[in-house]
């Protein structure tokens, strides 16, 4: 993301940038996304590293056990914090959004919830090649006899492999 013209608008780190497939396909999910849900661990890695104008500029919904008020940062992101579960994140989600997409931005735990709980019916991963040495494999506890997933696309260049799925039920 660092290199792309468009992630570096829209985090305000300077001008210029790489232009191609991987930049309009960021351009193309932010601009479809109306509002974004996030676990706490997510937040909490992301909270101290992203600009004073958060780059999501749409409510983001974060999953957590801890009761805190909204954090409402310059540029339209407002951070709400839901700790009565993933059905109640989505549907606030989904209010906010309107008739744009939510998008369930992560981490690997609160994907995995998501997905095993059949509330996810389409999703995409860039995959790229950077080992980060540790993390939650995205579907280690995702059952595998209940959901059966459709490759819809495939899109990639010389830095990352973009896939498209949709879910359905085994």
């Amino acid at each position: 993301m660092f290199p792309l013209r468009f992630f570096r608008e829209n985090v305000k780190v300077g001008e210029g940038g790489e232009e191609g497939r991987d930049n309009d396909i960021a351009r193309e999910t932010f601009e479809c996304t109306g509002a974004s849900v996030m676990g706490r661990r997510m937040f909490d890695g992301g909270e101290l590293a992203w600009p004073e104008e958060a780059p999501f500029h749409t409510p983001v919904f974060v999953v957590t056990h801890t009761r805190r008020d909204p954090w409402e940062r310059p540029g339209g992101t407002t951070f709400h914090f839901v700790d009565d579960g993933i059905g109640s994140a989505l549907d606030r989600a989904r209010e906010a959004a309107g008739d744009r997409d939510v998008r369930i931005a992560g981490g690997a735990e609160t994907i995995q919830q998501y997905l095993d709980s059949g509330l996810i019916d389409e999703f995409s991963i860039a995959l790229a090649p950077v080992l980060f040495g540790t993390g939650i494999r995205l579907f280690d506890r995702v059952d595998p006899d209940r959901l059966a997933l459709s490759q819809t696309g495939t899109d990639s260049s010389s830095r990352v492999t973009h896939l498209a799925y949709t879910v359905g039920k085994r």
